[in-house]
């Protein structure tokens, strides 16, 4: 009953909301505006808020947000939140908040931009690149890390499958808000298209795709930012080179000699667009039959070694044939998600571990 003779004060009620953030922005709805009014009567607060835009796919997380901190508040016995939208005019003033500056340019293009680029690469389809990228990602945001991920095989987009996610991204004017899943911003044409939906680009059309992934999405601070590459080392890669001249890259082979001399190329491309290889990954390196059994390697060994030695860079992991990752891929689940104690997220973990000491 004393709760009811505490007077709150709209000072008091600003100050939990500053802990409220934008879902999808990442940033304090009070930093970003979004708190239009605070009315107290009576033990019984009113907030009203601004959505950025009228279908914002998160409101109702907004708004229950709000109502468990300023209810947590001593003397506040209601909560009402009442939602509105920006005017055009508010929204002009926030994307210039979220990105100062004439250009309105993304912190990745800035030559000094403190986000890591990583291009996962390989020279041919079917060595698991898309599977690697996905695993290394989770791995690395579970290591504490802020995690982008960019799909660019656009004639090929896996990552929305293999990440369990589906939906459109919300744009608010012309800044694209990436979807989340797992911990990880993503953003692939498989959000843009349906499922099944063939995307039959010439060249131009493919390059507007990744700067447009690259320069009016929304990554927020980013502390690496992953790109999952098309097999071989055609116009995608150079686009990536020329737009992020800081990027570098990680290569994936298996183990046979003539998976290694195909993704030599990939080195080789990296080598004359100036883009450093910081490691190669071995994938389907072996099968264990059983628990202690003697690996059996069913692809060859050594590729993964001669690879490393070729294009100067360290050997980081080998991963093993596992159903799990599969089995992961086609649920959505990444196997660093849904066995984190199994043999082949270890490896992820390992190379995570790797890249973050390097």
């Amino acid at each position: 009953m004393a709760a009811r003779h505490l007077a709150v004060t709209k000072e008091q009620i600003l100050d939990v909301l500053r802990d409220v953030q934008d879902p999808e922005l990442h940033k304090s709805i009070v930093e970003l505006n979004m708190v239009k009014d605070i009315t107290i009567r009576d033990g019984k607060v009113r907030v009203d808020a601004l959505l950025t835009i009228s279908g914002c796919p998160l409101r109702e997380t907004i708004v229950d947000s709000i109502r468990r901190k300023v209810a947590e508040l001593p003397g506040v016995e209601h909560v009402e939140v009442n939602l509105g939208v920006m005017t055009q005019e508010q929204r002009q003033a926030l994307l210039t908040q979220l990105r100062p500056g004439p250009q309105r340019q993304s912190p990745l293009l800035s030559p000094t931009t403190t986000t890591r680029v990583l291009s996962i690469a390989s020279g041919k389809g079917g060595v698991g690149k898309s599977t690697v990228t996905v695993n290394l990602a989770v791995a690395l945001a579970r290591r504490g890390r802020t995690v982008g991920v960019v799909d660019a095989d656009v004639y090929g987009f896996s990552i929305p499958r293999m990440m369990g996610v589906s939906g459109r991204p919300t744009i608010i004017d012309q800044m694209i808000i990436p979807l989340e899943r797992w911990g990880l911003r993503l953003m692939s044409i498989g959000f843009m298209v349906d499922e099944n939906e063939a995307v039959i680009w010439r060249g131009p059309m493919l390059h507007k795709a990744l700067t447009t992934f690259l320069s009016e999405v929304y990554w927020g601070e980013l502390d690496d930012l992953l790109i999952d590459l098309p097999p071989g080392t055609g116009d995608v890669s150079l686009t990536i080179a020329q737009t992020l001249p800081k990027a570098e890259m990680l290569i994936v082979t298996t183990p046979q000699q003539a998976a290694t001399g195909v993704a030599y190329r990939a080195g080789k491309m990296a080598e004359k667009v100036n883009t450093p290889v910081v490691g190669v990954v071995e994938n389907m390196s072996y099968y264990l039959p059983a628990p202690g059994a003697e690996p059996v390697y069913i692809f060859g060994q050594g590729g993964g070694e001669t690879l490393a030695r070729m294009v100067g860079a360290p050997l980081l992991g080998k991963i093993p044939l596992d159903p799990a990752i599969r089995e992961g891929g086609d649920r959505g689940v990444p196997v660093v998600v849904a066995a984190p104690e199994s043999p082949s997220a270890k490896v992820f973990y390992a190379i995570a571990d790797a890249l973050l000491a390097g």
